[in-house]
């Protein structure tokens, strides 16, 4: 009796960009818990998305330091450079080559629409270059070199993986069957974080308002000091309500750094402050964030380890990335090297 093949893992890719702090709570608590958790179903490539960041000026040894941050950020996330393939963006040429190539079959008006393009245009009104009106071909060509099936994105970035998708429809459609069209991965509704200064809006790193967001990065002062200012109410009581949205968050929170439930949180301050209670969250996720933020700051002594790390993630990406890009490149019409 014929042996049944086994079933391939579908292959995830997901990237972070460098930044000096890489998440916020809501994203530890949304995206990063679950990282190490994925490696068991999937094949899985994670990087380091530093060529996407020069679409704005960034300082030079800034951009190092934080790219090697974000590499460390990622192995203290629980991601296994044994199991998931972990590499810095720039290491594999492959990336702006077929960018390049996919640039030629990505139309203007595609590009035009996209929302990032106008939020930091609009951002960096004396910058509107060129790589950042075409960053979707360099995003499309991240995601196609390794003819990924799944990424993880939040419901409000969807975008950036459907015009992968038409690019890669569009090249199929002229040349045949080359790219496998990705779908996007929207991990299930957990704990959604909201801002501590405006609890109605969602908690983003991006926010200039520095109380109203916790960093996974923060030191612990920084962190019971955002607490402390956090938006509440007049109410006075550790309950929610429709009309609390800022005590429903920071029992979220609580609740997620803990484990324990709404419920019984509420029964836990029952007749206390809300002094009593933002003082022992910001206490919970001091300690939530205490293991990865040690393990960050130790990576980022061990350079070496990390260029180690860099360095087999970077050759095991190039090995899958350039049998694509020399399929695609033939199919073209590329002349190959001699």
């Amino acid at each position: 009796m014929p042996e049944i093949a086994e079933q391939r893992k579908k292959i995830v890719l997901s990237g972070i960009q460098p930044s000096g702090n890489q998440f916020t709570l809501g994203n530890y608590i949304g995206a990063i818990r679950n990282w190490a958790l994925m490696q068991d179903e999937f094949d899985c490539l994670y990087m380091v998305a530093n060529e996407h960041s020069i679409t704005v000026r960034q300082e030079p040894a800034k951009l190092r330091e934080n790219t090697y941050r974000g590499l460390a950020s990622l192995l203290a996330a629980g991601i296994d450079p044994q199991k998931s393939i972990v590499f810095i963006q720039s290491h594999v040429p492959a990336h702006a080559e077929l960018a390049w190539i996919l640039n030629c079959y990505t139309m203007f008006g595609e590009l035009s629409r996209m929302t990032q393009f106008k939020d930091k245009s609009a951002k960096n009104a004396d910058n509107i270059n060129a790589g950042l009106f075409t960053y979707p071909a360099l995003m499309a060509a991240d995601i196609l070199l390794y003819q990924a099936d799944l990424v993880p994105v939040g419901a409000d970035q969807k975008q950036h993986v459907e015009i992968a998708r038409d690019i890669a429809g569009r090249f199929n459609g002229l040349y045949g069957n080359t790219f496998r069209l990705p779908e996007p991965y929207i991990p299930a509704v957990g704990a959604k974080i909201m801002s501590l200064a405006e609890p109605e809006r969602k908690m983003s790193k991006s926010d200039a308002n520095e109380n109203a967001k916790i960093l996974v990065m923060d030191k612990p002062e920084d962190i019971m000091r955002k607490f402390k200012r956090a938006v509440t109410d007049s109410y006075g009581e550790v309950s929610r309500g429709e009309d609390k949205p800022g005590i429903n968050n920071l029992i979220t929170i609580y609740s997620v750094a803990t484990g324990k439930t709404p419920e019984q949180v509420e029964a836990e301050f029952a007749g206390k402050g809300y002094g009593d209670f933002k003082k022992a969250c910001g206490e919970a996720v001091v300690e939530m964030l205490r293991p990865f933020r040690e393990q960050v700051e130790d990576l980022m002594k061990n350079r070496d380890y990390l260029d180690q790390v860099a360095k087999a993630g970077a050759d095991r990406a190039e090995h899958l990335a350039l049998r694509t890009l020399a399929k695609v490149q033939k199919k073209v019409g590329f002349v190959p090297k001699p």
